[in-house]
């Protein structure tokens, strides 16, 4: 998402960096959803290298959906509220998580990281851009710190009833990380309607191309962050993509944002 001049959330000094409530720390690290490790990982990188986005299913249990929307209004695990209309993002709110994570949302980064950034070292050969990755993500982070980049990036967000997201990319600075997760925390048909993922792929000399993607509760999206390597007759190209999300027809659409690197 986009920061824009934040609107911050007053938090007391009790509970700041180290200082929540460790009872709320350990409801929130539940068993972590699927194993990882274990996701056919061959075929997530396919997917991801012939259309830059891939879905898991069921990816979070409908109980660990729910206790990350039980906590929406409590505001000692968030450093920020962005309201969505003040800076024509679009209609709907979100709220950046701060350090220390919850349990959940630091293992989501940690355990999808090593395998992506495999991935993203492979896009960057590609492209020519010089940059590696480490396959650790503590060691990232710390690349992002040294840049200045010390905010926690993760994030949930509500959409009520005719709440939309426009295109955007998630970049905060000089050092980000290729690849993202979204996680619908809602149930389709339930809790809401509408409200679909959208991505769009900006082909260099031609037209853009959209796909919209309907998640169920706990079911992941994986997507670019920026752009994905295209091979064309002359070596490998940038094919840059946006993502946002279509009007909310009914209802309530809580889901929650992975973004691996830090903001400044």
């Amino acid at each position: 998402m986009r920061e824009g001049n934040l609107l911050h959330v007053c938090i007391p000094a009790r509970f700041r960096l180290g200082q929540i409530d460790k009872h709320l720390i350990f409801v929130l690290k539940i068993k972590i959803m699927k194993d990882v490790e274990s996701l056919d990982w061959d075929m997530l990188k396919q997917a991801l290298n012939e259309r830059g986005h891939i879905q898991i299913p069921a990816l979070l249990s409908d109980e660990e959906c729910n206790a990350l929307k039980d906590q929406y209004d409590n505001y000692n695990l968030y450093r920020s509220t962005i309201v969505m209309e003040r800076y024509r993002f679009g209609k709907g709110e979100y709220k950046y998580f701060n350090y220390p994570l919850p349990g959940i949302i630091q293992s989501l980064r940690e355990k999808f990281f090593p395998s992506l950034s495999t991935l993203a070292n492979e896009w960057m050969m590609k492209l020519n851009t010089g940059t590696t990755f480490p396959k650790e993500h503590e060691t990232f982070i710390s690349l992002c710190h040294a840049k200045n980049q010390l905010r926690p990036t993760p994030l949930i967000l509500k959409y009520n009833k005719g709440g939309f997201n426009t295109l955007h990319q998630d970049l905060y600075g000089e050092v980000y990380f290729p690849f993202q997760l979204l996680i619908v925390l809602s149930e389709y048909g339930k809790d809401y309607e509408g409200g679909e993922s959208v991505l769009v792929e900006q082909i260099p000399r031609a037209q853009s191309r959209a796909e919209v993607i309907k998640l169920k509760q706990g079911d992941a999206l994986i997507f670019t962050t920026n752009f994905r390597p295209v091979k064309g007759t002359k070596g490998y190209y940038r094919a840059n993509m946006k993502h946002g999300i279509s009007e909310v027809k009914f209802g309530n659409r809580y889901a929650l944002g992975i973004i691996f690197h830090d903001a400044q």
